[in-house]
């Protein structure tokens, strides 16, 4: 790892796309379209957000850059002869929205102490509260490269004048890295259907306690009872009016929830051209008229649900095309899991259950970093207590006489 490069570039267009695809998702070939195909025996699981295409996308329809507050600042490694050796998607950023892990306390403390808390430095998938690789090391001396990246971020926090180094929804090895770094470790909490060996919908139906397998029933029932019909669109399925209406569906949830949204009809666009086979649209019909939708993408292992919109309303059809058909949908790909996105305690009695998610951070002021450090210790150990309480109130069967 001697005579290294190390540099900062402005936008994807500066790295090649199959240099920066072979060190996020090592193993795997993407095709045209998206389709993820693997090029050696059991390679690491394909996750499609820290694909070049999906973060290009973005980059692409203006939903990240100088105005949207997200100015992509990403590190890439390189060997003396040019081979790129480990990569980070890195944004500079002047506020903290679209990370769902929330610094505004630590921002304002800092602030209000007379200190400058933007713009940080944040390593993610922007608007993506997903799971994944963070610290992108490809297949080889990936220990080494990754020790590079957690020193190389904090060098590139002092060369900007950031006041942080935030790395969010990291993977086990890239949390045990920035944290032998110096970074800070921080906990959350989120729900996730773990598929064990189901291989159709009764076999988890199966698993669960009689009084939850009743529930579900009846909410899956009741979710379809006004002659709706459900669809799973994919691949190259997928239409711009299929698009179009989930568009619609999610403009409508995001000007409610957080009054303004992140993505623009263009992003869905080029990422329906670009990742369509790692693409499960779930869409709702009714008398002719699609109702409602959610936007699922496909990893090797996981579906990751995204977002969900209607335009009518109906008892449990939330639970029906968000979290029922994902699982059905798991079940029927053979994948391991569903991450169904952020929050949501209502997700346990639908048969997802509490996992803890990992963010890494790295404060260079050295008063806010101790105060920031003793919060984190409160806030791990609540959380932990937190996930063992949540999961109690799942719905799986407890005892063998529980049927």
């Amino acid at each position: 790892m001697d005579a290294l490069s190390i540099e900062a570039v402005g936008g994807l267009a500066s790295i090649g796309r199959d240099e920066w695809n072979s060190l996020a998702n090592p193993g795997w070939r993407l095709e045209d379209g998206g389709r993820a195909v693997e090029t050696v025996a059991a390679p690491p699981p394909f996750n499609p957000f820290v694909s070049y295409d999906f973060l290009a996308c973005l980059e692409e329809s203006g939903c990240v850059g100088q105005r949207a507050g997200w100015l992509p600042r990403h590190l890439v490694v390189r060997a003396p002869d040019g081979t790129a050796l480990a990569a980070a998607p890195a944004y500079l950023k002047s506020h903290s929205k679209g990370e769902y892990v929330f610094d505004y306390g630590w921002a304002d403390a800092f602030e209000r102490a007379g200190g400058r808390y933007y713009p940080k430095l944040q390593v993610s998938v922007p608007f993506t509260p997903a799971q994944g690789p963070r610290l992108l090391v490809g297949d080889t001396d990936q220990k080494a490269r990754r020790n590079v990246l957690a020193h190389a971020l904090v060098a590139l926090a002092e060369e900007t004048n950031a006041s942080s180094v935030h790395v969010t929804f990291t993977e086990e090895d890239d949390f045990a890295a920035l944290t032998e770094a110096g970074y800070l470790p921080r906990y959350d909490t989120q729900f996730h259907f773990q598929n064990r060996g189901y291989t159709t919908p009764d076999d988890f139906l199966a698993a669960l306690a009689s009084r939850k397998r009743k529930q579900i029933k009846r909410e899956r029932r009741e979710a379809l009872a006004n002659d709706i019909t459900i669809r799973w669109v994919t691949g190259d399925d997928l239409t711009e009016a299929d698009w179009d209406a989930f568009y619609d569906f999610y403009l409508d949830t995001g000007s409610r929830k957080w009054g303004r949204p992140y993505l623009n009809r263009r992003f869905f666009s080029l990422i329906g051209e670009r990742l369509r086979h790692a693409i499960c649209l779930v869409m709702a019909d009714r008398g002719g008229r699609t109702i409602a939708g959610a936007l699922n993408l496909i990893g090797s292992e996981t579906l990751f649900g995204r977002y969900w919109g209607c335009v009518e309303d109906h008892p449990f059809l939330h639970f029906e095309v968000c979290y029922y058909q994902a699982i059905d949908f798991a079940i029927a790909r053979g994948l391991k899991r569903v991450e169904a996105g952020a929050q949501g305690d209502h997700k346990l009695a639908r048969g997802y259950e509490a996992c803890q998610t990992r963010s890494a951070h790295f404060l260079r002021h050295a008063g806010l970093r101790e105060a920031v450090a003793d919060y984190l210790i409160q806030e791990r150990r609540a959380v932990e207590r937190q996930n063992e309480m949540l999961n109690t109130y799942a719905p799986f069967k407890k005892s063998t006489g529980d049927a």
